[in-house]
This record gives structure tokens, C-alpha cells and sequence, in this order.
């Protein structure tokens, strides 16, 4: 599953020329990053760890360059600042991505949650909302849960 996302999401950066890039691409990469800033944010503490884990994830899944992940995750920060509302991201996404990619995406969304070593209230039940609003089961959604702490606890 995590090659056939990444595999999408390469194929959205197949060109350095953002002129041939589709509105629809470049919408999920902000829709992305301004999820994965929120979730971040959610407890109203920003951490190093927590940024650097967003970067890393906007570039692997992208393949950015660091510096292109680091302009994503600026875009997706004031994405998140003028938004009223997740449905505005969430619904990007339904669109855009396969079920198979919405279940990877809310993996990523605990991976940055649990870059601080801790899954705070507040994140837990954002990541329940995106969830939810993604269409991911339940199910999935703690099955992702697993993973990610599975990988933190290495």
C-alpha cells in the first residue's frame, strides 16, 4: 500500500514545470499539508519533532526536495490558517484519492502525531474527524493507528 500511494503522489510531481501541473494535483498537495499542519497543531503545541516529521512525510510522499517540502508545509500552514473548516481539505481528498490512498493518508496523519511521542486528546479525535470525513472505516483507521505506534515504539 505504501508504494502504490507513493507511487500517486510522484506521479503528481512528475514535472518541475508548475504550469503543467493541474489545479486538482496541487490541491491535494496543499489539502495534504494543511491536514497534517492541523493535526500538528491540534494540541496547541508545535514541536520540532513534530514539524521535521511533516517536511520528511510532504517530501517522501511527493518527492519534494526539502526545500520544496518546507515551502508545502508553509503553503499548507496558512492553507490551515484561512480555512474555516476541515470539509474544505477532506473533500480534496475523497475526490482525488482512492480509498486505498485516503487509508495511507490518515496513517500519515498519526505518523505526525506521533513524532512527539505522544497522542494527545485532542489529536485523537481530529484524526477520528478527517477519518470520518475521508470515508475510512473505523476499522482502518485504528489498524493505521497500530502501524504508526508500532513504527514509533522501534
Amino acid at each position: 500500500m505504501f508504494d502504490s500511494i507513493k507511487g500517486f503522489f510522484r506521479a503528481i510531481s512528475l514535472t518541475d514545470d508548475e504550469d503543467q501541473r493541474s489545479q486538482g494535483e496541487d490541491d491535494v498537495r496543499v489539502a495534504s499539508a494543511a491536514l497534517l499542519f492541523h493535526i500538528i497543531e491540534a494540541d496547541g503545541i508545535v514541536t520540532d519533532a513534530e514539524r521535521s516529521r511533516l517536511v520528511d512525510i510532504l517530501g517522501d510522499e511527493f518527492g519534494l526536495s526539502v526545500q520544496e517540502a518546507e515551502r508545502l508545509a508553509r503553503e499548507g500552514k496558512q492553507a490551515d490558517q484561512q480555512s474555516i473548516d476541515l470539509y474544505h481539505f477532506t473533500s480534496i481528498l475523497k475526490r482525488e484519492l482512492s480509498e486505498e490512498h485516503r487509508v495511507r493518508f490518515v496513517e500519515l496523519l498519526w505518523e505526525v502525531t506521533y513524532a512527539d511521542g505522544e497522542v494527545h486528546e485532542l489529536e485523537d479525535n481530529l484524526i477520528w474527524r478527517i477519518s470520518e470525513l475521508l470515508g475510512v472505516s473505523t476499522r482502518e483507521r485504528m489498524l493505521m493507528k497500530q502501524e504508526a505506534a508500532g513504527r514509533q515504539n522501534r
